[in-house]
């Protein structure tokens, strides 16, 4: 019998360090940059710590292989009482998009907000991604905002 089931999101694992690091790898060359390998180190531990305000991690899973991996964190709003969710890094491997990796990790994100009591969660992407943006588009609500960084 095959399962049927699809992909599972899960948080991330130490063991998963090495298909984690492709996946990322990837995520980083798609936004055309790339990060040294002791920044590699540092997000990782960063990503599995128990910091509650440092980085938490997704993955979706099928049969051992990582398919895409979505990174968030809590943050004080100045404007809220609550804390607010930053939805950092979405990836999902070009070979699994369109069969709802996105979705799912952007739910499981949506879910781990409720559950800490944080009723926002926002992204950001670049305008040249049109194909996550389709999803972004169903699964979201596009701001006026432009964001400005410094020289």
């Amino acid at each position: 019998m095959t399962d049927t089931t699809g992909p599972t999101v899960r948080p991330l694992r130490q063991e998963d360090k090495p298909q984690w690091s492709s996946l990322w790898t990837a995520y980083l060359a798609f936004y055309e940059t790339t990060r040294p390998p002791e920044i590699f180190d540092l997000y990782f531990e960063r990503l599995l710590g128990d910091d509650p305000q440092d980085f938490n991690a997704l993955v979706a899973e099928e049969d051992g292989k990582l398919l895409g991996l979505t990174h968030y964190v809590f943050h004080r709003h100045g404007w809220s009482e609550e804390n607010v969710c930053y939805l950092q890094d979405l990836y999902a491997d070009p070979e699994v998009r369109g069969t709802g990796i996105g979705r799912a990790l952007i739910e499981a994100v949506y879910a781990a907000a409720d559950a800490a009591g944080a009723p926002s969660v926002y992204w950001l992407t670049q305008d040249f991604n049109t194909q996550a943006r389709k999803l972004y588009d169903r699964v979201g609500v596009q701001t006026p905002f432009i964001k400005y960084a410094r020289r």
